[in-house]
């Protein structure tokens, strides 16, 4: 063997320290965070405030969750804060202004959603343009549009009409809430998808080498339009937990989410580059950055700090995939 091909193979201290981090890093992460968390600020561990983080999370969750969709095609979206928006905007405006069901309102919302996502996928997939740009299009699109039906101007007192948005807000099951109880239960289908069906394959076929699936008879462009899909419905999903949670919808709401969803699938251990990743570590993120939240906001950080202290984490979490590599 020469010397540069032994040179090239992994040392076992990092194989092993790699190996234990996939296993154990996150959980040992969120009991760090809890931990510290508490020390600095007994309230955090009391039950509302787990609650707290819970319903924050469930909302985070469902968009980390389409997110992951995408990220292991390799690709990205931006417009998921523009598309809970739009969705719950129209949502709520059906539910208060003209007093529709929300047994109507809520799936007209998720079809809409779900139309959105497809756009996104048919630009990205048949179009050809680049899944940043493309996003980045319907992000500005989708954002105006919303602008524009709302005149600028929120809808407010969703529950007083909606006994649907009420109990997602207020109910629960023991301690834990029932939007935290839906993201769970989408949670045991993504993993039955991704882990257990034709299309799971696919997807990670797709997003490992898009060449060589595409020459493998996977039909490609029907698996990137069905991610996005799949993201978009997830996003208007978590735009009917949000209206429920704040009894309102801004057209301003949304914004930046898509930042923390992209840290939590990342976190989590899904590949920037496609063809690798578990929907557990993505759960496991997404809490790692409720708490990460709900911890600087008790503490009374700023915002502003919040923000690098987020961009500093995805930087983290990029630069150990790339190791791993």
């Amino acid at each position: 063997m020469s010397i540069s091909s032994q040179a090239s193979l992994p040392t076992p201290g990092k194989m092993s320290f790699f190996k234990l981090y996939e296993k154990y890093g996150l959980f040992v992460i969120l009991l760090l965070l809890g931990a510290t968390f508490t020390a600095l600020n007994p309230n955090f561990l009391t039950l509302y405030n787990i609650q707290n983080i819970f319903k924050q999370s469930s909302i985070n969750g469902l968009i980390a969750f389409g997110m992951t969709f995408v990220i292991l095609l390799g690709c990205i979206d931006l417009s998921v804060g523009s598309i809970l928006a739009l969705v719950g905007l129209i949502t709520g405006t059906l539910i208060v202004e003209f007093q529709v069901s929300s047994a109507i309102a809520i799936p007209v919302g998720l079809a809409l959603g779900v139309l959105l996502g497809f756009i996104n996928g048919a630009l990205v997939a048949k179009v050809k343009l680049q899944p940043f740009i493309a996003t980045l299009i319907t992000m500005t699109v989708y954002r105006g549009i919303t602008l524009i039906l709302s005149n600028g101007l929120p809808v407010r007192n969703i529950s007083q009409f909606s006994s649907t948005a009420e109990f997602i807000n207020r109910g629960s099951l023991s301690i834990i809430p029932v939007s935290m109880l839906i993201l769970l239960a989408i949670f045991a289908a993504i993993w039955v998808l991704l882990n257990k069906t034709v299309f799971g394959r696919h997807l990670f076929a797709t997003g490992g080498n898009e060449e060589a699936a595409r020459l493998s008879t996977v039909p490609t462009e029907k698996v990137k339009i069905w991610g996005y899909v799949l993201c978009g419905l997830l996003s208007s999903m978590a735009a009917v937990l949000y209206i429920s949670r704040y009894n309102s919808i801004y057209p301003n709401a949304g914004i930046g989410i898509e930042l923390d969803a992209i840290a939590a699938v990342v976190i989590g251990g899904t590949s920037m580059t496609g063809g690798k990743g578990r929907i557990t570590g993505t759960l496991l993120g997404v809490l790692i950055i409720g708490m990460l939240n709900n911890g600087l906001n008790l503490l009374g950080v700023s915002s502003f700090y919040q923000e690098v202290i987020k961009g500093l984490v995805i930087l983290v979490a990029v630069v150990i995939d790339i190791k791993k590599k």
